[in-house]
Parts: C-alpha cells; structure tokens; sequence
C-alpha cells in the first residue's frame, strides 16, 4: 500500500522541527529513540547511546567498515560513530537543513574526523554511490519517512557490498486495525504509514535478497522512550507553549498504541 505522504512532505516538516528536537530530544541534534536497561536505568540520552552499541555490536562495525548513514539527521550519531569505531561513515538525509548542521558539524572535527566524513542532501529511494560502495548500512528511525519502501530497500541492497551487512531500527505495525486517534496523533503526526508487521518486514527483506541474520521486537523500549520524552517536553509558558502541550500529549498517546498493538518497533540486521 502507498504511503499517504510524501518525501516532500517529509522534508519540509524535518526542515521546519530542527529547533523543537533539539529541546526536547537532545541539544546535539540526535533524534532516535533508545534501548533501556541495568546500564541506563530511566535515563533517555543514556538509552540512545545504548541503542547505537547495541547496533555497532550487531553489525559488527570495526575500524575497517565503510559506513553508510541512511538518514542522517545532524550528522550527530554519525560522527559519534565515526570517533568511536574510527571508521568511515558518509551520511544523507532528505532535509536540507539538517544535511547543511551535518556539513557545518564535520568542518569543527579534527583534520583525521574530517577525512573520515562525508554528508549530503539526498533520498534513501535514489542513494548517490555506486553499487556495492559500502560494507555496513546504519539507519535510525528513517525508514518509516519513505513512501517508496520497496526502492528503499531495493536501493540498500545495491549500495551493500556482497557480505555486507545492514543494521536498522524501523517502526511496525502489529495488526492493521488503527483507531482514529492513534491515526491522528500517530500515523498523521509521523507523516507515515507502513504494511510492514515485524514478520513480513523480515518477508520483505528476504525478497530482497537479504538474509535476515537477527530481528528484534524492541517496542516495550519505543513506548518507554515515548514516556520519557513526554517527561522531558518544557512546561513553563516559553515560545512554542502550546506546540509544546500537544507534543507531550501525543508522546504519551503513542506510548499507548505500542499497548493497543498498533505501533511498534523492530531492530533488523540482514546480510546481502
């Protein structure tokens, strides 16, 4: 089924939300959701930066990968990445501001980061590199964005080299039955729409040619960071108060269609 929405539409609300995200979700510009445990207790940025080890371990990125970010955002995650693997990671995201924060954020690395960095505008579903340029893809919360779902994933398999492996976190729908409210503060809020359950997402990727090495059923840990970042929307009557007020109710409505089975969150790795 196609999405309702479309890339444009997707850029242009990424193009326009910079300011709020970094309030909210994180002052660097890191926007994804995170993975809790003993090590991270209740804490959403430590939850984050959990999920990216967790990611790094799965697809088993070392010095010697050559790293594609689909949906960079600000470049944040992958410049982290970058410094903590000391691999090479290009980056492309469809909003052209938060490319340009990617651009400007790699000139303020050191000479030897830099070398190791590259950041464009452009659309997963038309990815500007050759086949097989690239022995790991990394993607957070992106592919959900993209109307096209099978070009994305038929444009991931191209740019992976033979063996190499694609890590990512999407959102999923359980069962196809949503109500009008989750519609409205979800699905229409997200400017997205998916038939993927966490079984066929897996269906869809072996179509493509990929051999799903692990998938992960993680929603429990979208409905905590939903919770949490409700917590951490400002409540004290500063510029965009009211945007504010409907952001942290629709935090905590998402947070409950992860408990009404119709959002959820699945982390793949698969190999081509």
């Amino acid at each position: 089924m196609p999405s309702q929405f479309s890339e444009k539409e997707t850029e242009k609300y990424y193009d326009a939300q910079d300011e709020i995200y970094r309030v909210v979700w994180d002052d660097e510009g890191s926007v994804h959701w995170g993975i809790f445990d003993e090590s991270t207790g209740d804490d959403f940025s430590k939850a984050g930066i959990n999920l990216n080890r967790v990611m790094i371990a799965e697809g088993k990125i070392d010095s010697s990968a050559k790293v594609l970010d689909i949906g960079c955002g600000n470049g944040t995650t992958a410049i982290w990445l970058c410094k903590e693997q000391g691999c090479h990671v290009a980056g492309i995201d469809l909003s052209g501001v938060r490319a340009n924060n990617a651009v400007e954020d790699r000139a303020r690395q050191a000479a030897d980061v830099q070398a190791r960095l590259h950041f464009e505008k452009a659309s997963a579903v038309e990815l500007p590199f050759a086949d097989g340029s690239f022995s790991r893809l990394w993607s957070q919360a992106t592919f959900y964005h993209v109307p096209d779902k099978d070009s994305v994933l038929n444009e991931a398999y191209r740019v992976l080299e033979a063996g190499g492996i694609m890590v990512f976190d999407d959102l999923i729908k359980p069962q196809p039955n949503i109500s009008p409210d989750t519609q409205k503060h979800v699905y229409e809020r997200l400017l997205y729409d998916t038939d993927f359950s966490f079984d066929s997402y897996q269906d869809a990727l072996k179509s493509k040619g990929f051999k799903v090495l692990h998938a992960r059923d993680i929603s429990d840990h979208l409905k905590t960071s939903y919770l949490k970042l409700a917590d951490r929307v400002p409540t004290d009557g500063k510029e965009h108060a009211e945007h504010y007020k409907e952001l942290a109710e629709s935090y905590r409505r998402t947070a409950a269609a992860v408990d009404t089975k119709e959002l959820g969150w699945g982390l793949f790795v698969c190999q081509k």
